[in-house]
């Protein structure tokens, strides 16, 4: 029999004691039998329905989504407790330690009167605790799992903080001349592939742009005008010919698409 008394209203310590409960014998037989690995990508799901949200304004979706977010992270410190790595105090303890070891213009006696300050005393501070001794390494310890094009920036960021900008010693516009020619050769398909995108990710990053929000942007864009043709049709679009498609394509609306400048991290 479970001990849980309901509430009219629930807090952390409660999310806390919910997760123990479902994952106990006694609890519920799909949660008892996820790992880490299991929900990986239940992780990210949550995560980037976290960032639609914000990306809609939507305030109480983002509420929703932020609690499935927490969610998660409860749940994975859950199953790392029941095999004796750390628990959830040990999360929130490691956090606030960071927090405050990398805010030494707050809790100590550094001063930081501009965000690049903080910035770059945090980059510091972070080499320190990582063990970082070359540009190399930080390069190394960007996440493999992040989206191709995040990684890719991530990598060019730490590279121009290390003293390298690629940009300096080759153009990417030619760079993405020359792939575009090499793939209207079919010459290695996947390579010329990646070398445009790699030159793509490079040009965005030199103009302070974030390659992932400006693809999913225009991703969007021809969404909603995909949408719009199919509106002004005069027939289902696998009857028309592409001549008729092209004539239509053109007379669809194009929404403007705006991304924030990135900081470099």
């Amino acid at each position: 029999m479970i001990n849980f008394k309901p509430k009219d209203r629930y807090g952390f310590e409660d999310l806390v004691e919910i997760m123990a409960i479902l994952r106990s014998p006694e609890g519920c037989p799909w949660d008892r039998e996820q790992t880490h690995e299991s929900i990986r990508n239940n992780f990210l799901e949550e995560v980037y329905e976290a960032v639609d949200a914000i990306d809609h304004k939507d305030t109480a979706n983002l509420r929703e989504e932020l609690g499935d977010v927490m969610m998660q992270v409860v749940f994975h410190a859950q199953i790392a407790r029941e095999e004796g790595l750390f628990g959830l105090e040990d999360v929130l303890d490691e956090v606030c330690q960071k927090l405050i070891r990398r805010h030494p213009h707050i809790f100590g006696t550094v001063s930081a009167d501009t965000s690049q300050e903080v910035l770059k005393n945090w980059d510091a501070i972070k080499r320190q605790e990582k063990g970082q001794s070359s540009a190399s390494d930080t390069l190394r310890q960007v996440p493999q799992a992040l989206p191709a094009l995040m990684y890719v920036q991530k990598l060019q960021s730490r590279a121009r903080k290390g003293g390298f900008s690629l940009a300096s010693v080759q153009s990417p516009m030619e760079e993405m001349e020359q792939a575009m020619e090499q793939l209207g050769k079919g010459e290695q398909t996947d390579q010329a592939l990646g070398r445009l995108l790699f030159a793509a990710a490079l040009q965005a990053g030199e103009q302070g742009l974030s390659a992932e929000e400006a693809l999913t942007c225009e991703a969007r864009r021809f969404m909603e005008k995909f949408e719009e043709l199919e509106n002004i049709a005069p027939a289902p679009l696998s009857q028309l010919s592409s001549q008729e498609l092209a004539r239509l394509w053109q007379e669809t609306g194009s929404t403007v698409c705006k991304t924030e400048r990135q900081t470099e991290a």
